[in-house]
């Protein structure tokens, strides 16, 4: 199992920008298919974003494509989120997800590591 560890996360105007990351730690010289998740207050998780674990592919929910972008990289075990662009509704808890040699998937299920969450909150 791998260990994930959010950072980055904060308060921000709309129109601004933040970047998350993600360390990882534990059984790294396994590859994890990364992914990240948020969750705004009183609704459900949702899927933002994805990154194969080979790098070769990524994926972005409708509402963040051309203003998210994901990248990782390996030799630092660690996976990013630049955000740009902010709007309120991007506000919430975002947590980072790991899947060994998964698929990128917009799935939560097919995650089974997770981080403890970074909060954002974009303000008017």
């Amino acid at each position: 199992q791998v260990q994930l560890v959010e950072s980055g996360g904060g308060w921000v105007q709309a129109g601004g920008s933040l970047r998350l990351s993600c360390a990882a730690s534990g059984r790294t010289t396994i590859r994890y298919t990364m992914a990240w998740f948020r969750q705004a207050p009183g609704k459900e998780r949702e899927f933002v974003s994805a990154i194969h674990w080979s790098g070769s592919s990524t994926y972005y929910a409708d509402s963040v494509k051309g203003r998210f972008s994901i990248s990782r990289d390996n030799a630092e075990n660690t996976v990013h989120l630049q955000m740009n662009s902010l709007k309120v509704e991007d506000t919430g808890v975002y947590y980072c997800a790991g899947a060994a040699y998964g698929a990128a998937s917009s799935r939560q299920e097919d995650y089974k590591s997770w981080g403890q969450g970074t909060q954002v909150t974009v303000s008017s």
